[in-house]
């Protein structure tokens, strides 16, 4: 049987091309129950082996209007034993201001770290080295994070963590769940699409169920 994911979405914010992108990077191995900003059931929970959290078009002070009727709920999921994947905002929102589920990690923009590739936060193609291999991802002003409490599964090009677990808690700053259609919206980004990194969200969605 495969294992169950509960995808968050609301668009933009959490958006329908990021949860899309993830359900064709894992739909083969797991199933998914999407949820959204409406009050859950007592029982939602139950049978579900990780929550996620996508991407989108916004900024992490939308979570308190998306999330305030479900909050507790995940983070008692999480505080039971689930298992959390955040991507980009996803990422932002397992901060100590959101859902606080993090042991001495902050969350932070990328772009405002020393030595950071880039200053803008537009769609571009970061160069990223994941478990070693040098390679590129679908970037929008994503995250790093600041502590030495959790797993690097990747990092940018300064050395700054960019994927990382700690304990049941996944975060992913960049988009591998990006697909072609994400480039063909920037002129600047046409040329760029080599294939997507599916496989790479695969490996870390694989990694976290084994915490």
């Amino acid at each position: 049987m495969k294992p169950t994911i509960a995808l968050f979405l609301h668009q933009p914010r959490c958006s329908v091309q990021s949860a899309n992108g993830i359900i064709r990077a894992l739909n083969r191995y797991y199933t998914f129950k999407i949820f959204t900003k409406h009050e859950l059931e007592d029982d939602f929970f139950d049978e579900v082996d990780m929550v996620c959290f996508p991407g989108g078009i916004g900024d992490s002070d939308t979570f308190e209007k998306l999330l305030k009727i479900n909050v507790q709920r995940v983070r008692n999921y999480v505080a039971d034993g689930g298992r959390y994947l955040g991507i980009c905002m996803g990422a932002y929102w397992a901060d100590t201001d959101y859902f606080g589920l993090l042991n001495d990690i902050r969350v932070t923009q990328y772009i405002k770290s020393p030595g950071a590739c880039t200053r803008r936060p537009h769609a571009k193609h970061m160069p990223i080295s994941w478990n070693g291999i040098k390679t590129s991802m679908y970037f929008y002003d994503g995250c790093t994070y600041k502590g030495s409490n959790f797993s690097t599964i990747a990092k940018y090009s300064n050395n700054d963590p960019m994927a990382i677990i700690q304990d049941r808690i996944g975060l992913i700053g960049c988009h591998p769940e990006a697909d072609q259609h994400w480039y063909e919206d920037y002129s600047w980004m046409t040329k760029r699409w080599d294939g997507g990194r599916h496989q790479f969200l695969l490996e870390f969605v694989d990694n976290l169920m084994r915490r």
